[in-house]
């Protein structure tokens, strides 16, 4: 298979993980993914993606927790997966929250948890996407730190200049620089929100 994932295979994928995980006798697991699978699973945008981007665990009261250290029986469950698959050994992984400086680390948007969209993929996996308000406040973080693919993500989500702003001012608590300021009005200007960026 190849390493960028559509909708259809992320689906296949999931259900696969939640099988391994099953025939593991493994404890039942709950993720919250963000970034590209995301996007493509809830229809926000159409593309493909190379990974599967973990920001946060639900425990047991399905409460959100730090992804760190991801449990070992989902890595193995995930290993088989990806020998099944041909896929990157750490196609899934918790990235955006990996440290001290991670998104859940630093602090989750006012309202996430409420916002999350929950899939049960079997009897194992519970898998809960953001929202497209957060998918604005992570992309936009993403822009200034990072640029790329990110940008267009953001731009392709179409933000009001409230949403904009609001996530705005929450990346700014992520990065309290100068730079990371400039770089973000800088960016705002770019694509065609010089009102926000007059606001920040």
């Amino acid at each position: 298979m190849s390493e960028s994932l559509t909708g259809k295979q992320l689906d296949t994928v999931f259900k696969l993980l939640d099988g391994r995980l099953a025939r593991n006798e493994a404890q039942p697991v709950g993720i919250v993914v963000c970034g590209g699978a995301a996007l493509i699973v809830t229809g926000l945008l159409s593309r493909t993606t190379s990974d599967v981007d973990v920001v946060a665990l639900l425990d047991d009261s399905e409460g959100l927790i730090a992804p760190v250290p991801l449990p070992d029986s989902l890595l193995h469950a995930a290993r088989e997966v990806a020998e099944t698959m041909q896929l990157p050994e750490n196609w899934l992984n918790n990235g955006p929250s990996r440290d001290e400086g991670g998104l859940f680390q630093m602090g989750l948007p006012e309202g996430f948890r409420e916002r999350l969209h929950a899939q049960e993929y079997g009897s194992h996996l519970t898998v809960c996407f953001i929202d497209r308000v957060d998918q604005i406040h992570f992309k936009l973080y993403a822009a200034v730190d990072r640029g790329g693919y990110h940008v267009s993500d953001l731009d392709a989500l179409q933000p009001t200049k409230d949403e904009l702003t609001q996530a705005a001012r929450w990346a700014l608590t992520h990065d309290v620089s100068p730079g990371f300021r400039m770089l973000m009005k800088r960016l705002l200007g770019t694509l065609g929100h010089e009102d926000v960026a007059d606001n920040i």
